[in-house]
């Protein structure tokens, strides 16, 4: 009984320590490769998102050895969706507002890493010089999903043409949330892209920086420009996870350097950016 007992107890520390060595030989390929990994996927919405990665961080990065495919969207939902389910590495287009009520409101696993620069949100008109002719009743386009509608109607206000309520959160603000429209405005929302769109309907169109710039818009040409809070500063983010691997501190680094600052610097003027980057 004592052999047969001794027999069973080897067999099975053999089987249980073929078991842990199978799971090593899986495991530390696995993590070596991770560790070694020089091929991203990196998303952006079109127009400046796109362009401060094609400018400033795509250069650093491939001299680093590494292979960079950028994919362009045109939508804010599908850039966040692609990177939960792994079919980006990284994206950068949002404002932490938006990252933190999107990732909430659709329980998805994803982290901020670093900030960049975003092209301020801006009041534009096709109709309209300055604010100064306002009338009564004018329709003014905003964005249409609530942490850029939130931001616009804060837009708005610093134009001084509504008053919001004290004591609401900034990252929910709607139209129900006015204090004062002493013009009687009346709001049009739509998806952020199509925004540019209907500057020959609309008295005055809110539109987010990147969308300006991708339509031709320069900031420039603003009726009003953003007085751009840090919330509203876009973020890179990558899946939970990989926030610490080598690959995800090498792309936060490109976004802190010199090297994109003198990009921000020269091609992007009047861009928002954080205090790292002024």
């Amino acid at each position: 009984m004592s052999a047969r007992f001794s027999f069973a107890a080897g067999r099975r520390a053999v089987m249980a320590g073929a078991a842990l060595a199978l799971i090593a030989a899986v495991s530390l390929p696995a993590m070596a490769q991770d560790t070694a990994k020089k091929s991203l996927k990196i998303g952006a919405t079109a127009g400046s998102n796109y362009d401060l990665l094609q400018k400033g961080i795509l250069p650093q990065l491939e001299k680093k050895g590494y292979q960079i495919k950028l994919i362009e969207f045109n939508d804010y939902v599908q850039p966040n969706l692609a990177l939960s389910d792994g079919s980006l590495d990284a994206n950068f287009f949002q404002h932490r507002a938006y990252f933190d009520q999107f990732t909430t409101d659709r329980k998805l696993a994803l982290t901020a890493i670093v900030q960049g620069p975003v092209a301020p949100m801006g009041v534009y008109s096709k109709k309209h010089k300055t604010l100064a002719d306002i009338q009564n009743g004018a329709k003014v386009a905003l964005p249409n999903d609530p942490s850029n509608l939130a931001r616009a109607l804060l837009v708005l206000q610093q134009a001084g043409l509504v008053k919001v309520k004290e004591g609401v959160n900034p990252a929910r603000i709607s139209e129900l949330d006015l204090a004062a429209n002493p013009h009687k405005l009346k709001f049009l929302a739509l998806d952020a892209a199509q925004l540019p769109r209907v500057l020959e309907d609309a008295d005055y169109v809110v539109v987010n920086g990147n969308f300006a710039v991708s339509s031709g818009l320069k900031l420039s040409e603003a009726v009003v420009l953003e007085n751009t809070p840090d919330q509203y500063l876009n973020v890179v983010a990558v899946k939970t996870g990989n926030e610490k691997s080598a690959w995800a501190q090498d792309l936060a680094a490109a976004y802190r350097s010199p090297e994109f600052k003198a990009v921000v610097d020269s091609q992007f003027p009047g861009y928002a950016k954080p205090a790292f980057l002024k």
